[in-house]
């Protein structure tokens, strides 16, 4: 037996293989041989059935597996001889009598570009006093509780009312609802809706008029003009709770209060800042990788990427409580983004090998406990990843990506920016 290799368009190889049909039949026979001894027919006791019956009830499924088999054998005998590292499957076909053709592809040498030629823009950020009182306003709105007034509505109360929609003095649908709560100012309404409840006390009835906008969801009101009759039932004030020694207990700061509290949030703004920025830099290093490095990326790879990603899609929406027939995912929405996946592992994977980037165990650690810093129990998370080790590999792959981002850093071309955290935030 003996095998040619063909190179193809791009990545694609085809290898020839020859196969000799008599030693397959031969393979064949001592297979149903084999079988006949054991195998149970109606009619017959176990393995008292003639050859023949047997060769014609399993013949043809003896014969595929024996002849997978012996393509198998000699299509990695053939690679192995040749050296060629395939990507994803072959593709067998036949071409005549014990002749056969397997098309695959094989993966790309990468050779990394001058990464002295990217250019990398480094937000800088320090996380201000200003910082951390914005983030505790927004814990102290989430505890927020209300009380009943007796007063004019304002914006940031809570609000119920019942009103009454009509376009042309004629109701129309969703425009009329009972009891409705609402906290004036959240812009969960539209601005005019809202801003016609404000002034109202409990008790009061007003008709104000309310134009929907040219772009809004329902079409068939887009545009238009409605009138609202609306009755304020009650008006409830905000009562924000004060940093204190109880603020701090319910967000699990037992000792030190607002002081602890306050620290704990720089801390906490600080991580997730260095996370966004560090998110950031990969970002635009793995684009300026990607413009310097070109090369074929294997198709059949970004194929199975592909159905990886639509699967994950479609699991999670099902998960969502979305029904399976209703789920219209097309393998061309997943495809840009499973190219990008295959081609950027295969660059990593290039540059590190080229550059020997390792993970150390030193920072895989450091980047568990990073994870786990989070969580009230860190050392159950830190646990958690060393119980399993596909759960360190991904931590492991995460560390070799870091380590190629600060590699590429100190050769870059890189530009501080100082920039708020709030920008940051709102960016990243």
């Amino acid at each position: 037996m003996s095998a040619t290799v063909e190179t193809l368009a791009g990545l694609e190889r085809c290898i020839t293989l020859n196969l000799n049909p008599a030693e397959i039949e031969t393979e064949v026979g001592k297979r149903l041989q084999q079988m006949s001894k054991k195998v149970k027919l109606d009619g017959f006791r176990p393995g008292k059935a003639p050859a023949k019956v047997v060769a014609q009830r399993y013949g043809n499924e003896i014969r595929g597996e024996v002849l997978g088999d012996a393509l198998q054998k000699e299509f990695v005998d053939a690679i192995r001889a040749n050296q060629l590292d395939v990507a994803g499957y072959p593709r067998f076909e036949p071409a005549g009598e014990g002749v056969f053709k397997a098309t695959f592809e094989v993966y790309p040498v990468v050779t990394v570009g001058d990464v002295g030629q990217i250019k990398v823009t480094r937000p800088v950020v320090e996380v201000a006093d200003a910082d951390v009182e914005r983030t505790l306003d927004v814990l102290r709105k989430q505890r927020v509780q209300y009380h009943a007034v007796d007063r004019a509505s304002e914006n940031g109360d809570r609000v119920h009312i019942d009103y009454q929609g009509k376009i042309d003095g004629e109701p129309f649908q969703g425009g009329e609802a009972k009891d409705f709560p609402l906290v004036l100012g959240e812009g969960r309404t539209l601005p005019d809706f809202e801003g016609g409840l404000v002034g109202m006390k409990a008790g009061e009835t007003k008709t104000f008029d309310v134009t929907f906008p040219a772009d809004y969801f329902a079409k068939e009101l887009a545009g238009k003009t409605a009138s609202f009759e609306a009755t304020m039932k009650s008006v409830h004030a905000a009562n924000l709770p004060e940093v204190d020694d109880a603020f701090a207990a319910s967000l699990g700061i037992r000792e030190g209060g607002p002081a602890k509290l306050r620290e704990e949030v720089a801390s906490n703004l600080s991580r997730e800042a260095k996370r966004r920025i560090q998110t950031r830099l990969k970002e635009q290093i793995m684009d300026g990788l990607l413009a310097i490095t070109p090369f074929d990326v294997p198709k059949n790879l970004v194929e199975m990427e592909t159905r990886s990603l639509m699967e994950h899609a479609v699991s999670d929406l099902k998960a969502r409580g979305m029904k399976e027939q209703d789920i219209k995912l097309g393998a061309q929405t997943f495809e840009p983004q499973a190219k990008r996946r295959v081609a950027l592992s295969l660059l990593l994977n290039g540059f590190a090998s080229a550059n020997n980037v390792t993970a150390d165990e030193d920072k895989v650690r450091a980047k568990v406990d990073e994870f786990a810093q989070s969580y009230e129990e860190p050392s159950e998370v830190v646990a958690w990843y060393y119980q399993d080790a596909s759960r360190l590999r991904e931590v492991q792959a995460m560390v070799v990506e870091d380590n190629v981002v600060e590699m590429v850093l100190q050769r870059a071309q890189v530009t501080d920016e100082p920039i708020t955290l709030e920008t940051l935030m709102g960016k990243a």
